[in-house]
């Protein structure tokens, strides 16, 4: 009799997780539905769902509330979220500045939305929620893409140096032929590349200044690897020959 009884316990059992399996392949279902997406589903049960975005640097746990009356989410009742929680597990000492800077960028925007739980209350905003972060991370990943290749090739475009300190970046330019050297501030926020940076120059030797630097910012249009546009276009215009 007792063994009858674990049996039946034991086949409840498989039926609630075969159950909770259905639901989480629902779900995500619903999920990939969007463009695109920057995360990795870590976890899905009763309780909560947890997020991974960027090489595991940075995690998202969903907690789940009761169902919700009415509303639905992968045919099943939906359910509150009591709150989204984001942490970053990136070991800032030993990652490399450009890391640093994009992780900096991407919590900036997730500070930036007030409470997220009131934004997302139930299931059904989740994907919403999701497709948002996604896209200031990939914008972030290639930003450090792009700092990664002028640091290697900087060079070719008579970039001495890229310096990273918190979210500004420092372009030190230096051309003999065009009797040249000046420093570059660009000021990076979580919008990037969407609107134009802020920046300030530092003249060293000649004449490039903040006038002709505006002058040649002010012909690249932000978008799809602004920075990288923004140092060709500068060498392209003030470095190849006397001014």
């Amino acid at each position: 009799r007792e063994l009858s009884e674990m049996d039946a316990e034991d086949e409840l059992n498989l039926a609630e997780m075969e159950k909770l399996k259905n639901n989480e392949r629902a779900c995500l279902e619903i999920l990939k539905k969007y463009d695109f997406t920057e995360w990795d589903l870590m976890e899905w049960s009763e309780q909560q769902a947890v997020f991974n975005f960027l090489y595991d640097s940075v995690t998202l746990t969903v907690m789940f509330g009761p169902p919700v009356d009415g509303e639905f989410f992968a045919a099943c009742p939906s359910r509150s979220i009591i709150s989204l929680d984001f942490e970053s597990f990136l070991d800032e000492e030993q990652a490399p500045p450009s890391s640093c800077l994009v992780q900096k960028l991407i919590f900036q925007f997730i500070e930036s939305r007030g409470s997220w739980q009131e934004k997302c209350p139930t299931l059904r905003y989740l994907p919403q929620a999701l497709f948002d972060i996604s896209l200031v991370v990939n914008r972030c990943k290639i930003l450090g893409e792009e700092l990664e290749f002028l640091q290697r090739w900087g060079a070719k475009f008579h970039l001495l140096e890229t310096d990273i300190k918190g979210t500004e970046v420092k372009l030190l330019f230096s051309s003999s032929v065009a009797f040249a050297k000046f420093e570059l501030t660009l000021v990076l926020s979580h919008d990037y590349p969407s609107s134009v940076l802020p920046f300030r120059v530092q003249t060293h030797i000649g004449n490039i200044g903040e006038q002709e630097i505006a002058a040649v910012l002010s012909r690249v249009p932000a978008g799809h690897h602004y920075l990288q546009r923004i140092v060709i276009s500068i060498h392209q215009n003030l470095l190849q020959g006397p001014r």
